[in-house]
């Protein structure tokens, strides 16, 4: 069997017409990347929530950023998927902070499960700009092995309409969930429904994997797409068959087009606001390509307290459903926020790389009403802030008058800035406070990023670059993989694979030579 790697320099010369459309820079009046690459999305029929590039912010006037965490990992093998078929990449359809937390860092575990997750901070140079600071804080959530998670009760609710039939949907629907069967324990339960024109109710309750294997092997796409009614009685199902202090869990299999009942996306979250209430998580799984709807996957997952994948290759589905099937499933923790507040005295400037649909006003950060991230056992989370220290240049140059220019600010602490995280544990209404102060010795110390940090730095440069971030300056493909360096591991090496064949394209789309 060919590995990825060898099937993607087999498709080296249209990945290079790729991303020539996707990465390169505009040309003299031309249209830019971004808007080519969001209008051959808008013609394939594919349905992208963008948002505009994270702004910079002045410490002085704002100087906290409160998000809520993320870890769906849809946008990075999505993307992946575009590249390796030499497609246009759009904007939209990039989340970098999905890029950064489609891969694993070294994280200590929390040393108490009283506390579920660790935090780790650190302070690099920013490759791409001499004049910042790279600021990353890193999550990590307790790990739990299968035998000791609480029994799940499932609900796989797969889409066999008229638009699932090409191999890269049903047929790999059935490998992925075929995959996570042989991962249930004896006390899992599961049920299978489908949809097209109708709903069927293929096994309810089941524990016998063999069964379950079965009933997708037999499954055939055809007709329309009526997936509002299959999620109110994915719903039922749940609820019929709740495991009470267990993982009760609805898995839904589509690219998304749903065009029968609920079909207009506001009416499904409203569905999925009014359940997950009741204690039932939604984990959704999107296929395919061509009318793939990632706006609707992500928003629904994100509101059903789940998580968004896209599944792309069988390695992709082993990866998601089985490698990491106890964080996929096992909550440790709800509506994690984060908030940072940036100390004037040493920082001036900041923006977030990512996490532009997770923005919180700093007001929603104490408040338990306003719904957040989760995370599983073994998940982590990862946010770099690039940021101006006191006395830097900065991305704004200072105001004419002196009204409008800040005080100068003085150095009251030792502190650059002060993280804070809230949490509820699975059970949980109130939330708990953890609060780490970010010392000013690493800004002082910092240095260029290595290992671990130099990777991360690496993956959100890429994201950056294909969103048409100008704040990267001249920092090209080339320079996203050299920063990456040399990777064990197949998903890594993969990354640092994409980004030299991106170089490779950019090059010899616009004439120039090594290391432009």
């Amino acid at each position: 069997m060919r590995s990825r790697l060898a099937i993607t320099l087999a498709l080296f010369p249209s990945l290079i017409f790729g991303l020539t459309l996707a990465g390169c820079s505009q040309s003299p009046g031309s249209q830019s990347s971004y808007e080519m690459a969001n209008s051959a999305a808008a013609q394939s029929g594919e349905h992208y929530d963008g948002h505009p590039v994270s702004p910079i912010h002045q410490v002085a006037s704002d100087p906290v950023s409160t998000f809520a965490v993320d870890v769906d990992t849809g946008a990075y093998a999505n993307v992946r998927r575009m590249l390796l078929a030499g497609q246009t990449v759009p904007a939209d359809a990039v989340r970098t902070e999905e890029m950064i937390n489609y891969f694993r860092y070294d994280y200590p575990l929390p040393d108490d499960r009283a506390a579920p997750f660790s935090v780790t901070t650190d302070v690099a140079t920013t490759p791409w700009n001499p004049g910042t600071r790279l600021l990353r804080i890193g999550l990590r959530g307790y790990d739990v092995a299968r035998s000791q998670r609480p029994p799940a009760n499932l609900v796989f609710m797969v889409d066999v309409s008229g638009s699932m039939q090409d191999q890269d949907k049903l047929p790999l629907v059935k490998q992925a969930l075929s995959t996570l069967a042989d991962g249930l324990r004896p006390d899992d339960s599961v049920s299978i429904i489908t949809y097209a024109g109708w709903v069927e109710t293929l096994v309810e309750g089941s524990h016998d994997p063999a069964e379950i294997k079965a009933a997708l092997n037999g499954l055939d796409a055809g007709g329309a797409t009526a997936g509002g009614p299959a999620l109110s009685i994915a719903y039922d199902l749940a609820r019929a068959h709740r495991v009470p202090g267990g993982i009760n869990r609805i898995i839904m299999a589509t690219d998304g087009d749903f065009n029968v009942g609920l079909s207009d996306q506001q009416s499904l979250e409203e569905m999925v606001k009014q359940n997950r209430e009741d204690g039932i998580t939604l984990t959704t799984l999107g296929f395919g390509q061509g009318n793939y709807n990632d706006a609707m996957m992500e928003a629904v997952a994100d509101l059903g307290n789940g998580n968004h994948a896209y599944i792309d290759s069988v390695l992709e589905a082993r990866k998601v459903l089985d490698e990491e099937l106890s964080s996929t499933l096992f909550t440790i923790a709800k509506d994690v926020k984060v908030q940072v507040e940036f100390n004037p005295g040493a920082v001036s400037q900041y923006r977030l790389i990512g996490y532009e649909n997770r923005a919180l006003a700093e007001e929603d950060f104490a408040d338990d009403r306003v719904d957040a991230g989760e995370i599983g056992a073994g998940h982590q989370v990862t946010a770099l802030y690039e940021i101006v220290p006191a006395g830097g240049a900065g991305w704004t140059g200072q105001r004419k008058y002196a009204a409008n220019r800040p005080a100068a600010a003085t150095d009251d602490s030792t502190d650059i800035a002060t993280v804070r995280l809230r949490y509820k544990l699975p059970e949980g209404d109130s939330s708990r406070l953890i609060e780490r102060p970010i010392p000013a010795t690493l800004l002082a110390a910092a240095a260029g990023p290595r290992g671990d940090m130099a990777f991360a730095a690496a993956v959100a440069a890429f994201g950056q670059k294909l969103r048409g971030d100008t704040k990267l300056g001249s920092f090209t493909y080339g320079d996203i993989a050299r920063l990456a360096g040399p990777q064990s591991g197949y998903w890594r090496q993969e990354f640092v694979q994409l980004a030299s064949l991106a170089d490779a394209g950019h090059r010899s789309a616009w004439g120039g030579s090594a290391g432009e």
